[in-house]
């Protein structure tokens, strides 16, 4: 019941006169115990927990209170003290069924690893079985990885790299950060900002982006509507050499959600692929830019993706999959940790708390970043093993064993986990003056004197010495968000019952900024009406300072007036993830004293400058602020150490840790050649710019006729001068490739292929392309006849448009494999060669028709997609893992004539890429999200995908999918996303959410697609599809009724208010 005063008080009064006032005779404890009796009233409150709502009871006490009856005061407060007794019940219930449930988990998650050690074992080495494993990676490589980044590192002729990082929400500035204004903008905002800057300053670093939300909205500042912010200046040598026209740190704002809103990061979630597709605009146009300054000519693209908490985690992932490069992740505060304190708590149930922080989507967001991420940097130990440890996807014991048996170069059958490192945040330590200081060095010299020069005397010092009645006193400061997990009231209380730490100190409290408490968030508003209250209670006036405003700026001027009146700095937060405000204290000279709970205990053993306390020990948490405070020799030792081990978090150390640990990770970039010949218009227009006016691109159709024939003369040279080149490639794709029977040998397309193919598709010239995507089968999963007629009338509707039309193409996204897709156009008389694309298996394959097409018409995938997603596919150990987690126990021991498993392996539908199955009982189908945890418990990644009517089950790549084959179309053929229109059913597949939001348009067309397997995708009590993508959007629009007017009117439409966006 921390921070709640007022149950305190009304529970002391019970304490004290509910005995005497229910009671008709007053009795003696001891008397009671003697008669074996017992104080009814006492019981109660003695059951009572922390953590209650109490806003049923505060009312009943305000009535309590009010009462002047004795008999009616009696009765309310036995009324009170039962529903005490009941809520404490309630608990307790809520503790047993949290037990239950981390006692499922445990159990879920050592049969996931006896599993997945099982499926291994067959070639673990000796030294690999059993459960001992070695803690630490061989030192051998660690130090390869540093001497190697040591050799090229400096030498930024050889080295020119380009980072992304991501952080999403909040406000991102250069300067005068908001920091404190609310939740999310807090110690996050300042560290990205300063890790993009000391990036830049690396030798070998060229440039960094820090990818953020543009925000043009009245409710901010304007400079948060600016679409680029430059951090800093590139590294330079000590000749002047390095830098670059487009070197150094910048902050790229990109829009999307509502431009004229600043929204929470809880309310962003339905928008975050609108993120994706614009960030990866920006990062295709800067590829281009630095290949004429660093690339000589090719495209430079990161040399990582960094992305920073739950929702810039999830779009790394994402931009990860579409540029196949290295991903890594800062989880800053997980969604599994904070869901589990939320519980205990009991004050919210399960679902008002998903309702209000979308907790559901977050912690998926995490668990998919964490499939994707080579590594995952953390601050402290303690967050590896206490909050990661909570997901399906990582385990510590799986994870070492994963490692040695990569190490040793044992096949680990597909199973991965990212790499855990700890790497402490950095700090700018240009602005402190470490002094020499001993024990002996006079205080009053050192202090801070009101007769001192206004120049000399800051700003926040003078709001700081108004509320003190004598300010050269030692200052205990505490520097934090008014939040109750910051545990600012134990302090206050601390403070205010320990009169020798009274008589030596003054406690400053540094609280955000605030205008009106009335105004400000209920749980900052509750902390900070009990801190008023407690300064009240034990008379602090003139003792405690908490002014109402502070700039970023004045921080470290709070940091140095403490630090002159030899005062100590003071984190008692209950839990404390990492704790950077310890560092800059300790910088500035100050001891601290901090939480025994996280980060804390990692930074004490780095800079031994202070002493730990147990948040919740009062007593504890004033002995240790009177001994800093009152022993100068022990002040001096602490304020000296800091100072002496300081360097440890500087920012160039960390900068040097963070690229000497990447440099480790697996490096990964777009394999195919992009000298591809463009045509003049495209050419002249940025990848960044949306097809907005279709009367100014008709003006440009000359240029296209123009140029057409030389254009074909260059393919054709150019094939011909490729063609061994092609073949190279095609043959390492199919040395990956295992030889499936019947038609999925037809699908296997790379194989054979002709060598007069055609290397660039038309799909390169197309400024518009229609993308039908409807899953309209019938209940065997056969494709419904119907939907030949609606693409017959889409194609009619877009070719109605003459302005258009030249440069429109057409893509045909679908579950069917390419054979059957074939077979199914031609059952309506469609010919392929009508489509520039087809993405076929659920997008584990892509073909262009008319250009990867052999002498006798058979198509051919493009291999480079097929290196594209190979990326952690692991098919064997997919088949194998799944079949047991679905099979009953007689069909896995061969008893069984007829299996039980709810699906069976369709060999004839399945590819090289997709593995797939047969449903046989939808209603014993497991849901997607319920084996994705299984697989992931087993160090298993893929995308599942339950389609055709819930007749299918298909296994792809991680990042393979139908939306993610879109963005490889972008980067691979420059088709901006923004010029894509999307065409669906109501429903549709289990990645029918996937495909609905972006940057492209979208047309639903009501009524064409009757039934789709969405109900096979989430469990109850998970995220809803309201999380995924906007109920409303312009770039979102409907036809009722699929006719050529109707659908040629929506494409129109949905162009214009794209276009007003």
């Amino acid at each position: 019941m921390a921070g709640n005063e007022w149950i305190n008080g009304y529970l002391e009064a019970i304490l004290n006169s509910g005995a005497t006032t229910i009671e008709e005779q007053k009795q003696s404890a001891a008397n009671l115990r003697e008669k074996a009796q017992f104080n009814l009233t006492k019981y109660f409150v003695e059951e009572v927990v922390s953590g209650v709502n109490e806003t049923d009871i505060y009312r009943t006490w305000i009535k309590v209170v009010a009462s002047r009856n004795t008999r009616e005061r009696s009765s309310r407060l036995e009324n009170m003290c039962w529903r005490i007794w009941h809520l404490a019940r309630k608990n307790k219930q809520l503790e047993l069924e949290d037990l239950q449930r981390v006692a499922n988990r445990s159990w879920e998650r050592e049969q996931g690893r006896m599993d997945a050690t099982e499926d291994m074992s067959e070639d673990l080495s000796e030294g690999e079985r059993g459960d001992s494993m070695p803690d630490t990676p061989r030192r051998s490589r660690s130090h390869c990885n540093l001497s190697n980044l040591e050799t090229t590192s400096h030498d930024d002729k050889e080295k020119k790299l380009y980072i992304v990082l991501m952080s999403v929400h909040g406000l991102v500035r250069r300067e005068n950060m908001e920091l404190g204004r609310d939740s999310d903008t807090g110690g996050q905002i300042k560290y990205v900002v300063e890790l993009s800057r000391a990036l830049a300053k690396m030798p070998g670093v060229y440039r960094v982006d820090l990818l953020t939300r543009q925000i043009s909205s009245s409710e901010v500042d304007w400079s948060y509507g600016e679409p680029t912010e430059m951090l800093t200046s590139g590294y330079e040598d000590a000749e002047g050499n390095g830098g670059g026209e487009s070197g150094g740190a910048y902050i790229v704002r990109i829009p999307f959600g509502p431009r004229d809103k600043y929204l929470r990061k809880e309310l962003l979630w339905p928008y975050m692929q609108e993120f994706v597709d614009g960030a990866l605009a920006h990062i295709v146009n800067m590829s281009k830019v630095l290949s004429e300054q660093i690339g000589q000519g090719k495209p430079v693209w990161p040399y990582v993706i960094h992305g920073h908490y739950a929702d810039a985690g999830d779009c790394a992932a994402l931009l990860s999959g579409a540029l196949n490069v290295p991903m890594v992740l800062t989880g800053h505060s997980l969604g599994r940790n904070k869901l589990e304190q939320l519980i205990k708590q009991a004050r919210q149930s399960t679902e008002d708390i998903n309702s209000t922080y979308k907790i559901f989507r977050r912690i998926e967001a995490e668990e998919f970043s964490i499939d994707a991420a080579e590594m995952v940097i953390t601050s402290t130990r303690q967050e590896i093993d206490q909050q990661w440890g909570l997901y399906d996807g990582f385990d510590v014991k799986l994870e070492k064993v994963l490692r040695a048996r990569t190490r040793r170069k044992v096949n680990c059958h597909g199973r991965f986990m990212p790499r855990m490192v700890v790497i402490p945040p950095g700090m700018d330590f240009s602005s402190v003056e470490v002094h020499e200081d001993t024990p002996e060095t006079d205080m009053e010299g050192a202090a801070v004197s009101l007769d001192d020069s206004p120049r000399a005397i800051k700003p926040i010092w003078s709001d700081v010495w108004r509320f003190l009645t004598n300010p050269h006193k030692p200052m205990i400061l505490a520097l934090s968000r008014p939040d109750p997990k910051k545990n600012i009231t134990t302090l206050l209380k601390a403070f205010g019952e320990c009169r020798p730490l009274r008589d030596l100190a003054n406690l400053i409290l540094i609280m955000g900024n605030r205008d009106d408490i009335d105004k400000m968030s209920s749980g900052s508003a509750s902390v900070l009406t009990t801190v008023l209250k407690l300064i009240d209670k034990y008379d602090l006036y003139g003792q405690v300072a908490y002014p109402k405003h502070h700039k970023q700026s004045d921080v470290p001027d709070i940091y140095r007036l403490a630090a002159k009146t030899k005062g100590v700095f003071i984190n008692p937060a209950l839990v404390e993830p990492f704790g950077l405000t310890l560092i800059e204290a300790a910088a500035h000279g100050l001891p601290m004293v901090a939480t025994k709970n996280g980060g804390p205990v990692d930074i004490y053993r780095t800079l031994n400058n202070g002493l730990l306390v147990d948040p919740h020990d009062q007593q504890g948490i004033a002995d240790a602020l009177l001994k800093l405070v009152a022993d100068k020799s022990l002040w001096h030792e602490c304020r000296k150490n800091g100072w002496k081990n300081i360097h440890s978090y500087s920012w160039p150390e960390h900068c040097h840790t963070y690229l000497t640990r990447i440099a480790g990770c697996r490096m990964r970039h777009p394999q195919w050649q992009t000298d591809t010949p463009m045509d003049d218009m495209a050419a002249d227009e940025s990848l960044g710019d949306s097809l907005m006016d279709f009367q100014d691109m008709s003006l440009r159709l000359s240029v296209d006729g123009t140029q057409e024939s030389n254009a074909g003369e260059s393919e054709k040279k150019e094939a011909g001068d490729s063609g061994l080149e092609v073949q190279d490639q095609v043959k390492r794709v199919l040395n990956k490739v295992r030889k499936p029977s019947s038609d999925a040998q037809e699908s296997d397309s790379v194989k054979n292929q002709p060598e007069n193919v055609n290397k660039y598709p038309m799909l390169r010239r197309r400024r518009r392309l229609i993308v039908i995507a409807l899953d309209c089968y019938d209940s065997d999963g056969a494709p419904d006849s119907k939907m030949i007629q609606t693409i017959q009338e889409i194609f009619k509707a877009v070719r109605s448009d003459s302005r258009t039309a030249r440069f429109s193409g057409f893509a045909l996204s679908t579950a069917m494999n390419m054979p059957e897709t074939v077979r199914f156009l031609k059952s309506g008389k469609i010919n392929a060669r009508e489509f520039d694309v087809l993405i076929c298996s659920s997008g584990s394959e892509v073909y262009y028709p008319g250009t990867y097409t052999g002498e006798d018409g058979k198509l051919y995938q493009d291999p480079d997609y097929a290196a594209h997603i190979d990326y952690r596919w692991g098919d064997e150990g997919l088949k194998k893992t799944i079949w047991k987690l679905l099979s009953t126990q007689e069909d896995k021991d061969g008893q069984s004539e007829n299996p039980l498993s709810p699906i069976e392996e369709d060999v004839k539908s399945g590819n090289s890429y997709c593995i797939s199955y047969t449903v046989k009982d939808s209603a014993k189908a497991k849901k997607v999200d319920e084996l994705r945890q299984k697989l992931r418990l087993r160090g298993l990644r893929c995308h599942l995908i339950y389609c055709r009517n819930s007749t299918r089950m298909h296994v792809i790549p991680l990042l393979a999918s139908r939306s993610q084959a879109l963005r490889y179309l972008f980067v691979r053929w420059g088709i901006n996303i923004a010029n894509m229109y999307l065409i669906l059913g109501e429903t549709g597949d289990t990645d029918y959410e996937e495909l609905i939001c972006g940057t492209h348009k979208t047309i639903i067309m009501k009524g064409e697609v009757e039934q789709g397997s969405e109900d096979l995708l989430r469990t109850s009590g998970s995220y809803t599809k309201e999380d995924i993508f906007p109920q409303e959007s312009p770039l979102i629009t409907c036809v009722t009724v699929g006719k050529v007017e109707e659908i040629a009117k929506a494409i129109m439409e949905v162009s214009k208010s794209a276009g007003k966006m």
